[in-house]
């Protein structure tokens, strides 16, 4: 049964458009009968015809990613845009190598191991970024035989 003429009638009564109008299969020959707007408001009166809910943006899919990079991923190099220096600034990654050679140099000196001259000498060379790490620190004081 062709009802066009009525959804368009019901979309205009009820202020919304045609897609959300719903119509009772089981009032389909009442509903054909209706041609005017009275006879539209009388059949969503009793409920024949209705407005169906508005359709919103799922937010699934966006729940899923929050969840994913809350665990860390997402976040690999294809994601990263801009400098290098974006993800972790130039001073973090220096503090993030100088602080363990400090520890270190600090340690051995504690230990004895190392004069204090030494222990500057190194913390020094250190501080100028002559080091890559502290596996290279420990290397140059086995080489150069700064222990004791």
């Amino acid at each position: 049964m062709k009802l066009t003429t009525q959804k368009r009638l019901a979309g205009d009564v009820m202020k919304c458009g045609q897609t959300r109008v719903w119509m009772d299969p089981d009032f389909e020959d009442e509903i054909s009968l209706a041609i005017t707007r009275d006879d539209i408001r009388r059949l969503v009166d009793e409920g024949a015809i209705q407005r169906k809910p508005v359709r919103g943006v799922s937010r699934g899919r966006a729940r899923y990613k929050l969840r994913q990079k809350r665990k860390g991923q997402r976040s690999g190099p294809g994601r990263k845009k801009g400098k290098a220096t974006s993800k972790l600034s130039s001073k973090d990654r220096w503090m993030m190598k100088i602080r363990p050679m400090r520890k270190e140099l600090s340690k051995l000196r504690g230990e004895g191991k190392i004069t204090p001259k030494v222990y500057r000498e190194l913390y020094l060379k250190a501080k100028g970024n002559a080091f890559r790490n502290t596996a290279h620190l420990r290397t140059v004081i086995s080489e150069r035989r700064l222990s004791k």
